[in-house]
């Protein structure tokens, strides 16, 4: 019969969440916040509202930062 392994392997180390880039989190939340940057309807982007068209680019900002927040925190 063969002797179980006493040596286990080294468990890893625990995760600290605690990275200043995780700051970089709040920029999408605190920018679809301030409405006077969407409180008009002249400026149109193919016959769309402000409104709308800064709808979809909250979105993309949302996406770029967390993108950018996963890759500069992200183990080796």
């Amino acid at each position: 019969m063969a002797e179980p392994d006493t040596e286990a392997a080294p468990a890893p180390a625990p995760r600290s969440d605690r990275s200043p880039w995780n700051w970089l989190l709040l920029v999408p939340i605190v920018v679809p916040l301030l409405t006077p940057l969407y409180n008009h309807v002249p400026p149109r982007l193919w016959g769309f509202p402000a409104f709308y068209w800064l709808q979809f680019s909250f979105i993309l900002l949302g996406v770029v930062t967390t993108t950018i927040v996963y890759r500069m925190t992200k183990r080796k």
